[in-house]
């Protein structure tokens, strides 16, 4: 079982930060809808949701990993849940 905790943003210097969404933002995968964006744009797309609490930063101790997800599936993951136990 993954050991996860939910990092606080004031916890991570804004230059730690600004770099974490670069990376997930250039992400293979990472769809943004229909309409292509820059990176600077989803940088501020994902700033700005994960401001607002509708995303939220995880660390998984174990594998000493980092994810940005939602804020319901934070709540998941972090009472011991699947996204498949729903």
């Amino acid at each position: 079982m993954a050991a996860l905790v939910r990092v606080p943003l004031a916890r991570v210097p804004k230059e730690h930060l600004q770099a974490l969404l670069e990376e997930y933002a250039s992400r293979d995968g990472t769809d943004y809808g229909v309409e292509e964006t820059n990176l600077g744009d989803r940088v501020e797309q994902l700033w700005m949701q994960m401001h607002a609490g509708k995303l939220q930063l995880l660390f998984d101790v174990d594998s000493d990993q980092w994810d940005i997800v939602t804020a319901d599936e934070a709540e998941r993951l972090l009472a011991g849940e699947t996204a498949s136990s729903e």
